[in-house]
């Protein structure tokens, strides 16, 4: 195929645990056979889930990349503990390479189709609780605002930390994991950086409820779309699809979302193209 026909897209928030969001995502086709599909996380709470959907895009797209969301760590009482905190991760991480599903665990794939070359860089980096900033001046307060608003992200009571002492902590570790290979990555070429969460919290600023941006990223990734060449930023988790730019650099929010939150769009759902550039083809 030739390079100028294919094109990068990008999705998230599937929850396909949803019958009307199965079948979306079983209706999900490339525009051409060498199309790449970006999955920003939040597939489905389970394992087994999580793995038919990316099964089904595989199939259909040359490449898929995918990085988790909040949904696919949360475990419930009876999960058994492999499948809690890094260990539920890591298996999903083999499972999806049983499928050829590329993680953040994997080497940077480079996108040689029209905008490129570009480094694909998908982060897994978690929250640490300090966009709660927008509505508190402590982790304490912000929390116990969002407790008094009933704003309670599902991760408080599912999404176990193990072996880590807390989420920050895992946090921590995954963030400066993942600056070390985007400092050592090749410096010649452009990054597109994928990540559940947005990597500043300006545009959790339109979120309905304040309390909840708390669970939304951290402000240690504020600014790496300049330090690490952003040709473009993806992300998901806020349920809110647009596109916004921040220093130049084109941030795209691309979640399914849930099926209530559709009825209110105009628009029907399609996955977004990221590379090339609307408007450069």
């Amino acid at each position: 195929m030739p390079v100028s026909d294919r094109m990068l897209f990008a999705v998230s928030d599937l929850h396909v645990d949803h019958p009307e969001n199965r079948t979306v995502v079983d209706d999900l086709r490339p525009r051409s056979e060498g199309d790449w599909l970006v999955v920003c996380g939040d597939v489905a709470d389970s394992p087994d889930d999580v793995e038919w959907a990316l099964r089904v895009l595989r199939e259909r797209f040359e490449r898929v990349i995918w990085t988790p969301g909040n949904h696919e760590l949360l475990a419930g009482q009876d999960d058994p503990p492999q499948l809690r905190g890094e260990q539920r991760y890591l298996h999903l991480v083999e499972r999806c390479r049983r499928i050829g599903v590329t993680t953040p665990e994997d080497p940077f794939p480079i996108w040689d189709g029209q905008g490129g070359p570009a480094q694909i860089a998908p982060l897994f980096l978690l929250y640490d609780y300090s966009f709660g900033r927008n509505v508190a001046a402590t982790k304490e307060e912000a929390l116990k605002r969002a407790y008094d608003a009933g704003v309670v992200c599902v991760d408080e009571f599912l999404l176990h930390p193990d072996p880590y002492p807390s989420r920050q902590d895992w946090c921590r570790v995954r963030v400066k994991e993942a600056e070390r290979r985007l400092a050592t990555s090749d410096p010649g070429l452009p990054m597109v950086l994928i990540n559940h969460f947005p990597l500043l919290d300006e545009p959790t600023r339109v979120l309905r409820h304040p309390e909840f941006a708390q669970w939304c990223g951290t402000v240690r990734t504020a600014d790496w779309h300049r330090r690490f060449r952003a040709a473009a930023v993806v992300y998901g988790h806020l349920h809110i699809p647009r596109t916004t730019w921040h220093d130049g650099v084109r941030f795209e929010e691309v979640s399914l979302g849930y099926p209530r939150e559709r009825r209110h769009r105009r628009r029907r759902f399609a996955p977004r193209r990221i590379l090339p550039e609307v408007g450069l083809a």
